[in-house]
């Protein structure tokens, strides 16, 4: 997860507009494209407020 904005505000926009555009299938298939530890990103966010909706598949 080296690579990913380590803003929380940025992390989530880059985060919201990769599921949007690229992986509409959710955020498994984000992680594994981007070999990224699902639970530590799922935290990272939660510890800045935001939680994964999946039926619409974006944080928020």
């Amino acid at each position: 997860m080296n690579d990913l904005p380590k803003d929380p505000a940025i992390l989530l926009s880059f985060i919201n507009t990769r599921l949007r555009d690229e992986f509409p299938d959710g955020l498994d298939a984000l992680c594994a494209a981007l070999s990224i530890d699902r639970r530590q990103l799922e935290q990272q966010l939660a510890d800045a407020g935001f939680v994964y909706n999946p039926e619409q598949n974006r944080f928020w």
